[in-house]
């Protein structure tokens, strides 16, 4: 089954929980408050698939296979809806990931190709292919380093610095809104339990 999957792996078991009362005052108020809760215990594709496995499988505890099918389904919208962002400065995902390494690194916004590889975790043929693409747009360039004349720097252009800049600050308010339905504590919970699960899955066994 694939985690990214919703047809996979489905949503915890047990019924969604119940509706607080809608707040006193506005009846407007009172009624998208109502609305919002609704929202998020409808029932989703997942619902069903977790339906049906309950009743040919009663015995198994779903309520993992719940959260895991859930993330994955983010993941698959998430993934497209930033895409876009990076699509309007010309530059694929992987392409604004070097660009944005280089930028955070600070002054001179240069590093050599193997660091840029640990850093995004991409074989050297992979970066290869990604550095050659952002030469031929001018957002990198090439250089000997100074201190090792067998290797080379990777620095980002004036033009590389003002698109990545761009990028980034249209990449942050677009996934600022894309969450923006969760409130400030609720992201911060979000960010502490995905924190927690990336821990675990990256610890070593």
């Amino acid at each position: 089954m694939s985690a990214a999957n919703p047809h996979d792996h489905a949503p915890a078991s047990g019924s969604p929980a119940p509706a607080p009362s809608p707040p006193a005052g506005d009846p407007a108020a009172s009624a998208d408050a109502v609305n919002a809760v609704d929202a998020v215990n409808a029932a989703d594709a997942v619902d069903a698939v977790v339906a049906a496995w309950q009743r040919e499988r009663p015995d198994l505890d779903l309520a993992a296979i719940a959260a895991v099918g859930r993330l994955g389904r983010v993941n698959l919208l998430l993934g497209p809806a930033q895409e876009r962002v990076f699509t309007e400065f010309g530059l694929q995902r992987g392409e604004f990931d070097v660009l944005a390494a280089l930028r955070r690194s600070g002054a001179p916004y240069a590093l050599s190709p193997s660091r840029l590889s640990d850093l995004l975790m991409l074989s050297r043929a992979g970066m290869t292919n990604r550095l050659d693409r952002l030469e031929s747009a001018g957002m990198i360039e090439r250089s000997l380093d100074r201190a090792d004349r067998r290797s080379f720097q990777i620095r980002l252009t004036d033009q590389g610095y003002a698109t990545v800049d761009a990028a980034m600050t249209r990449h942050t308010a677009n996934v600022t809104a894309l969450l923006d339905c969760l409130t400030p504590e609720e992201l911060t919970t979000l960010d502490a339990l995905a924190r927690k699960l990336l821990h675990h899955l990256t610890a070593p066994a």
